[in-house]
């Protein structure tokens, strides 16, 4: 199996019209939207991902990394197609959020840090989904974009779930 294509070679078109958007002496805002198209080449990014800005935008890997390790939005290791985030926050947790995440494990069969068997779902705990009112929460992240799910019980969230498994199935 081979190395998958570079950002660079695979996207030149959009990492220019990115970059476009950004005067030249603040390219370094084009970060996020670079590390976008890492996440649609893989569901996570990948080191070579993030050497890559860092060479585009001419910053430090360091600095590209801080990115993906401050924002809930950009994973750094392998998962489901679909990310379940669910905010475990003291506001959501006095309304039920760990349960509701326990559930979640429980219902899909899976712990911490793992993925579903058919590889569709991973399921982790964050930090704040700007919420709180609302919990419990989830933001779920796949191939179609974010989407947010308030005011959720496990059997909410299960329909949803078991409405994008019949998606893919039929896909």
């Amino acid at each position: 199996m081979g190395e998958r294509p570079l950002l660079k070679e695979k996207y030149a078109q959009e990492i220019d019209h990115i970059l476009a958007k950004f005067p030249p002496d603040h390219s370094r805002s084009a970060v996020m939207p670079l590390l976008f198209l890492a996440l649609r080449e893989q569901s996570y990014v990948t080191e070579q991902a993030i050497t890559e800005i860092a060479e585009i935008l001419s910053i430090s890997r360091t600095q590209v990394r801080s990115i993906v390790g401050f924002y809930t939005l950009y994973q750094e290791r392998p998962g489901g197609k679909y990310r379940i985030q669910v905010c475990g926050d003291l506001p959501c947790a006095l309304r039920g959020a760990e349960e509701f995440l326990s559930g979640l494990y429980s219902r899909l069969g899976i712990s911490p840090d793992e993925t579903t068997e058919d590889g569709l779902f991973s399921v982790e705990e964050v930090m704040c989904l700007a919420a709180c009112d609302r919990a419990p929460v989830f933001q779920l992240q796949g191939p179609d974009g974010v989407h947010y799910y308030e005011n959720q019980t496990v059997d909410s969230a299960m329909e949803i779930l078991e409405q994008i498994r019949q998606r893919e199935q039929n896909a």
